[in-house]
């Protein structure tokens, strides 16, 4: 047992935790069934863009498992705890409408278009600030657990820190140039 939970753990680690955690924004384009584990990697992402077609269920209690890679995490803080017992005890399947109502998704757009609309996503979001994108994904991460004034904290230290690099005099420049900047990265 103990070297199945060490595997586990360090599978884990290695895709939820880090899909979650890593400096980087994700998203997950969901074509289809999200059940299970795929759901929980799919939440482990920053957001989710759906199809018209997705469905979202955990699953785990057809097969007598009690969740893992974050599942009970992402659910609680996503949907609240009385949702997420209701995902997970009758293993209920939710489809991309209500999953959009419910918390569990962002937007749900046309099947067909789901790659479209995701790449658009994706594109608009990496012509923008990487550093502050960073930042706020740290921010957004602390106040998951922090209190108020440790949340606080932490926006005054990232706040100064992402008004030094170059994307933000660019940023500045373009505002009163009243034009769309041009962001490097750096």
């Amino acid at each position: 047992v103990a070297r199945s939970v060490q595997v586990l753990r360090q599978s884990q680690k290695d895709t939820s935790f880090k899909l979650h955690t890593m400096p980087k924004i994700t998203i997950a384009m969901v074509n289809g069934h999200a059940v299970g584990a795929g759901l929980s990697l799919a939440l482990a992402c920053d957001f989710r863009i759906a199809s018209e077609k997705a469905k979202f269920a955990t699953a785990f209690r057809n097969v007598g498992f009690s969740g893992d890679f974050g599942s009970s995490y992402y659910l609680t803080k996503m949907v609240g705890t009385e949702k997420a017992r209701y995902l997970l005890y009758p293993g209920a399947t939710i489809e991309g409408e209500q999953a959009l109502a419910m918390g569990l998704c962002s937007k749900v757009v046309p099947h067909d278009n789901l790659e479209e609309e995701t790449m658009k996503i994706a594109e608009h979001i990496a012509s923008g600030p990487t550093l502050a994108y960073t930042r706020m994904k740290e921010n957004l991460n602390r106040a998951e657990t922090s209190d108020l004034a440790t949340a606080l904290d932490a926006e005054a230290m990232n706040m100064v820190l992402s008004g030094q690099p170059r994307d933000h005099m660019e940023a500045a420049r373009a505002f009163v140039e009243k034009r769309q900047p041009t962001f490097t990265g750096e």
